[in-house]
């Protein structure tokens, strides 16, 4: 995959930092300046959010 191109979209990016609280971070320096840790529980949160999307598909 080349740089630049991710599987998570802008909004959705956003959105998850939001929740996670760092968003106004992400705001002011751009997304070069998360920590490894908040990147990590961006892609932790993302994951939960899939297993819980395809947990209602499946009922």
């Amino acid at each position: 995959m080349g740089r630049g191109r991710g599987i998570m979209s802008e909004q959705f990016k956003e959105e998850l930092a939001k929740e996670l609280g760092f968003y106004d971070k992400v705001k002011q320096n751009g997304w070069g300046e998360i920590t490894a840790n908040e990147a990590g529980s961006m892609v932790k949160r993302a994951v939960q959010i899939a297993e819980e999307s395809l947990k209602r598909d499946r009922t």
